[in-house]
C-alpha cells in the first residue's frame, strides 16, 4: 500500500503554473521599456516586480520614507491626479483617466504609451534648481542639483497640473489633455 503512494507521488511531480505576461490594462506591456537617464533607473519602477495590470495595488508606500520610489509609476501618476477636493480619493475616476489617455496615446503615437510616459517624466523633470542662502540679514540664491526622486516627483506633479489646468473650463477632456501633455 505504501509503494502505491510512492509512485503516485512520484508521477504527479510539482504542478509548475505559467504565469500570463503582465500588461497594463491588459494591453500594454512593460518588458520593452527602456528608462534612458541612468540616474532615473531606480526611481521609475516599470518593469519585472513592479508590472501590474492595474494601477491599483492598496500599497501602503507612504508608510516609510523613500518607499515611495517603489510604487510602480503608473500608479504615481494615477495617485497624482486625485488632487484638489472634488476629485479626492477617486482613484476609479483617475483609474479611468490614465487609461483613456493610454488609449489616445496609442492611436497618436502608435507607441507604448507606457514608455511615452516615462520618456516625458524623464523630459519634464528639473535637474537644477535654486535655493535659498542666508546670510545676517541678506538672502541670496544659489543654484543646486536636484535629486533624482525629487525630479520625479515634481515631473509628475507638473504633468497632472498641466493636464488639470488645460481641461478646466475648456472641452477637451481631462484624459485628452493628459494625453497631450504626455506626448
Amino acid at each position: 500500500m505504501s509503494e502505491d503512494w510512492d509512485t503516485e507521488g512520484a508521477a504527479a511531480g510539482p504542478a509548475v503554473a505559467e504565469q500570463p505576461e503582465i500588461k497594463f490594462f491588459g494591453k500594454w506591456s512593460t518588458d520593452e521599456v527602456q528608462v534612458g537617464d541612468i540616474s532615473l533607473q531606480d526611481y521609475i519602477p516599470v518593469k519585472d516586480k513592479y508590472a501590474k495590470f492595474l494601477p491599483h495595488s492598496a500599497g501602503r508606500y507612504q508608510v516609510e520614507r523613500f518607499r515611495k520610489a517603489q510604487c510602480p509609476i503608473v500608479e504615481r501618476l494615477t495617485s497624482s491626479l486625485m488632487m484638489h477636493g472634488r476629485n479626492s480619493g477617486k482613484k476609479l475616476m483617475a483609474t479611468k483617466i490614465v487609461k483613456h489617455s493610454f488609449e489616445i496615446i496609442h492611436l497618436l503615437t502608435g507607441d507604448n504609451p507606457v514608455q511615452v510616459l516615462v520618456n516625458a517624466i524623464i523630459n519634464s523633470g528639473p535637474r537644477e534648481d535654486s535655493t535659498r542662502i542666508g546670510r545676517q540679514g541678506t538672502v541670496r540664491r544659489q543654484a543646486v542639483d536636484v535629486s533624482p526622486l525629487r525630479r520625479v516627483n515634481q515631473a509628475i506633479w507638473l504633468l497632472c497640473t498641466g493636464a488639470r489646468e488645460a481641461s478646466f473650463r475648456n472641452i477637451k477632456t481631462i484624459a485628452e489633455c493628459l494625453a497631450d501633455e504626455l506626448i
